[in-house]
């Protein structure tokens, strides 16, 4: 399966082949978990394992994006040959296409519903605080800088490039500033380049004692975010070449607590921490997608225990569309009056509180959430419709 089809494949597809059932699973877990984490019923009720490490450090809930861009590069496995076999010419317009296409849709999504109450009346949302970068952004531009990477480059060649560019982050973030919040040099870029009013401001400094402009998504660490998908490219072509053997799973494994391994002593110099996506942290999150992709791979491919597997196969055949109603639902629910409140708001502190408490009410509340759109994947995928772009 192939998560970014060409722009000129038709719009509904055919089914993912089976053969790929290990992808679609590992790719719907991550978009599940993007959406568990993203969608609580009250950000001050959440359990810590669904928190982001508030800077240096790693979550549960930290590993589930570089897991998706991971995904990623392992789908671009399957299709750059396609890509390469047409002619640079037109695997430059797939990739940069593609890569606006993806970008675009991330920047709507950030001004999305595009109006707002001011004054008991709807205007219209300007550009002059609108947030610039995101996730959508995030996976638009690191995909195009490892599409691009791995359709010229050779597989050694693209993993010495990978190697570097996080080699070159590092010394980036050493000479132009520090590895703090208020002092990174990702956030100065940031506001040269955008200014304070489009970037996200939802992290907390200890030194200024309240929150301040820093974009996790930021330009200069999209970076290393093109290494996660180098790698996973570079294990989806592993595995396509080695097969479903027990050898390519040791070896899975293997790799993958030696990336572990690197990123725990790198750690030491240059702290595992996903707002500024580290070179660390992107060994470490990787040797973990190996080690879950070689379970998942192990118990569904090896053993036959595929029954689990349907709840998660419905978000992984249609993962972007799916991602993007997950932010475009909530926005849509908390325009809805309800009494004192809004929709969002009344199903938390008018249902689910009472019923559940303060966070289990919080975590029913996301996982409804997860389970609304699974209802909504489930009938696209019984009807063979299939969004990419």
């Amino acid at each position: 399966m192939q998560t970014l089809t060409s722009t000129s494949e038709p719009l509904v597809n055919k089914p993912s082949s089976p053969r790929f059932l290990s992808l679609d699973v590992f790719r719907g877990m991550t978009v599940a978990g993007m959406i568990l984490v993203n969608n609580p019923g009250s950000w001050e009720y959440v359990y810590a394992p669904l928190r982001h490490a508030s800077w240096n450090g790693c979550t549960p809930t930290d590993l589930v994006f570089p897991f998706f861009l991971f995904a990623v590069g392992n789908a671009l496995s399957f299709a750059i040959g396609k890509y390469v076999s047409e002619g640079t010419g037109k695997v430059l317009q797939k990739i940069f296409t593609r890569t606006l296409l993806i970008f675009g849709i991330g920047l709507l999504l950030n001004w999305f519903p595009f109006f707002k109450v001011q004054d008991g009346e709807w205007v219209f949302k300007t550009f002059d605080k609108l947030r610039i970068f995101g996730v959508l952004q995030r996976i638009a531009l690191a995909y195009m800088g490892g599409a691009l990477v791995v359709a010229f480059f050779k597989p050694k060649q693209s993993f010495a490039i990978a190697c570097g560019l996080l080699i070159g982050y590092w010394l980036i973030l050493l000479g132009f500033g520090d590895l703090t919040l208020e002092g990174n040099a990702v956030l100065k870029l940031d506001k040269w380049l955008l200014g304070e009013d489009h970037l996200y401001h939802g992290y907390y400094s200890e030194v200024l004692k309240q929150n301040i402009a820093f974009d996790p998504e930021g330009l200069l660490s999209f970076i290393p975010a093109i290494a996660s998908v180098i790698f996973g490219f570079l294990v989806g072509r592993f595995i396509k070449e080695k097969g479903n053997t027990y050898e390519m799973l040791s070896n899975l494994f293997v790799f993958g607590s030696l990336a572990i391994f690197i990123a725990l002593c790198w750690n030491m110099v240059f702290p595992i921490n996903k707002p500024i996506w580290s070179s660390s942290y992107v060994f470490h999150t990787t040797g973990l997608a190996m080690i879950l992709l070689g379970v998942i791979i192990y118990l569904v491919d090896l053993k036959g225990y595929k029954g689990w597997t349907n709840f998660f196969v419905v978000f992984g055949k249609n993962p972007l569309f799916i991602y993007v109603l997950s932010g475009i639902i909530p926005k849509l629910m908390s325009l809805v009056p309800v009494g004192d409140t809004n929709l969002s708001g009344w199903l938390y502190s008018g249902l689910l509180q009472p019923m559940a408490g303060d966070y289990n009410g919080s975590l029913l509340f996301a996982i409804l959430n997860v389970l609304f759109l699974w209802f909504i994947g489930l009938m696209l995928d019984r009807k063979k419709i299939y969004i990419r772009v």
